[in-house]
Parts: C-alpha cells; sequence; structure tokens
C-alpha cells in the first residue's frame, strides 16, 4: 500500500471524530449555543465507553454510556448558561476543564491497557477499486456516522424540528412570541450536542486506537469546533472539512513510512497549522460568515 492508497483507507476512519463532534456542535450552535466544552465532553465519553467496554459490557452499551455521560455532563452547562444565563464562553471552557479532569480521574487505572476493535466491513466491488477502494472498507461506526450526517442535513433543512432549531437560534424572541419555547430547544441542542462528543470519544477509545491514555483527544474537540465555522454551519461542508483533517492526520505517517526527513513533532502538528491557515481564511470572507451566521450564537435569552 502505498501513501496515497494509506490516506485513502483510514481518511473516513480518522474524520469520524472529527465529524460526530462537530455534527453536535453544528445542532447546539444552530440553536443558538457556543459550547466550547466538546474536548472535555469526548474526553468523559472515551473514558466510559473504554472502561464498559474493557470489562466485557461490549462497544454497543460503551457507546450508549458514552453519549449518556456526556450529555449529562452538558446538561451541567445548560443549567449553568440558562437558567443562570451565564456566559457562555467561559461556562464551556469550565465544563471542558471538568471533562478532562474527570476523565484522568476516571481513567487513571486502565492507562495504556488495550480493548478489542471493531471489524471492518466492505462494500462488495467497490472496495476492489485501485487507489481508492480503502475508502469503500471501514468498520460500522464510520457508514452509521455517514448516514447520521446526511439524516441531520435532511432534518435542519427540510423538516418542521429543523426549522425550529434554526428559528431560535436567528431570532430566539420571534421563536417565542409564536410559541415556541425557547428554553427547551436549546436544552435538547446542548444535550445533543453532548451526546455526539461523547459518541466521537468512544470511538477514538474503543474503535479507532483501541487503548486509554490519558490525554488522548490530542485537540480534536477544538478542531470540531473549528470545524463548524469552517463549513459555515453547513452539515456538507462540515463534512467535506472532517474528511480533509482526517487525511491531514495521516500525512505525517505516511510521510513517515516513505522515510521523509522531516520532524515527527512537525508532522503531527499538521491538523492544527491547517485549522489556524483555514479559519484565518474563512474569517477574511466577511460575506460569508454573515450570511451563513446563526445570529444570536451565544446571546442568552431573557423572555
Amino acid at each position: 500500500m502505498n501513501a496515497i492508497e494509506f490516506i485513502f483507507a483510514g481518511m473516513l476512519a480518522a474524520a469520524t471524530p472529527f465529524l460526530l463532534a462537530a455534527l453536535g456542535e453544528l445542532v447546539a450552535e444552530r440553536a443558538g449555543v457556543l459550547n466550547l466544552g466538546v474536548e472535555g465532553l469526548m474526553a468523559l465519553g472515551a473514558v466510559l465507553a473504554f472502561i464498559i467496554v474493557y470489562h466485557g459490557g461490549g462497544h454497543f452499551l460503551g457507546f450508549i454510556v458514552a453519549g449518556l455521560g456526556s450529555a449529562a455532563l452538558s446538561l451541567l452547562f445548560a443549567l449553568v448558561t440558562l437558567g443562570f444565563r451565564a456566559n457562555q464562553v467561559a461556562a464551556g471552557l469550565a465544563i471542558g476543564i471538568l471533562g478532562q479532569g474527570l476523565s484522568a480521574l476516571f481513567g487513571k487505572t486502565y492507562e495504556s491497557l488495550t480493548v478489542k476493535g471493531l471489524p471492518k466491513l466492505a462494500l462488495p466491488a467497490l472496495s476492489e477499486l485501485p487507489v481508492i477502494g480503502g475508502l469503500f472498507i471501514q468498520d460500522v461506526v464510520v457508514w452509521i456516522s455517514l448516514a447520521a450526517t446526511l439524516a441531520l442535513w435532511a432534518i435542519l433543512a427540510y423538516t418542521k424540528l429543523g426549522l425550529i432549531v434554526r428559528a431560535v437560534g436567528e431570532n430566539p424572541k420571534a421563536a417565542h412570541a409564536i410559541g415556541y419555547s425557547v428554553i427547551s430547544v436549546r436544552i435538547f441542542a446542548i444535550a445533543f450536542g453532548g451526546a455526539m462528543a461523547g459518541f466521537a470519544g468512544a470511538y477514538a477509545a474503543v474503535v479507532y486506537t483501541p487503548l486509554w491514555a490519558d490525554g488522548m483527544i490530542a485537540g480534536r474537540g477544538w478542531i470540531a469546533i473549528a470545524l463548524v465555522v469552517f463549513g459555515t454551519w453547513l452539515t456538507g461542508r462540515i463534512f467535506l472539512g472532517a474528511c480533509l483533517f482526517g487525511a491531514v492526520s495521516l500525512m505525517g505517517l505516511a510521510a513517515q513510512a516513505t522515510g521523509l526527513d522531516v520532524p515527527s513533532q512537525l508532522l503531527s502538528s499538521l491538523p492544527y497549522l491547517v485549522t489556524i491557515i483555514v479559519l484565518g481564511i474563512i474569517s477574511a470572507d466577511r460575506r460569508l460568515l454573515k450570511l451563513n451566521g446563526v445570529a444570536s450564537l451565544g446571546e442568552p435569552f431573557e423572555r
């Protein structure tokens, strides 16, 4: 397998933690809530899933517990920001730190232990294609993530639920005036975002790299938040951005495998360098951000 085939084979799996967390953050931000605690929510989900799988509970149960645990922590963020109208940026950072602290506490006795991952499922014929055939050999979570991306796009774009979420984010006072509960919609969006971050962390810990190490999320939560801006709050662009970052994260390994004489520290920093560059480019286009941005993002709602 050459470097290009290696990147195509692993791109979707590498993109899945970014994609799941970014989709959850997209829903929260579409409802007008900025949650910067995604990194900690992913870390908590990762350790909970690992503990469940390590003790024989199975991957399905591990994902469920991870989603519920991270959703519960995100509801603490909802209580502080929606109930007490605390600053969303400060509260999100605090929740992120709390999640990372809890993951370090719960995972202390599991350091460097491993679990069994999930088998790959290949699509007939497509998986035999030259160069890009590896794209069609993925584990079940990757296939579910792709389906979830399509479903979320359809819900936000074409359903009444999606319209309500977007209305609450754009003009919460108008949504409240016509009878929608802004607080309830935002609580739902925050819990959904927390659950998706938990799923993302679970995938990273028990499927993509099935071992536990403190700090293993390694900034993926921050990249997921950046992906929402990178995709200008559009589901399709967020998916493409996740694939881009997934491919970039594999370039370091591919370069090392080919014997390229580049410091490993520089190669491992590639996803973060790309994040900074892309955000700089996107932020320069004020028209695009204004066109697709969320009008009340980060603003507290008062009846």
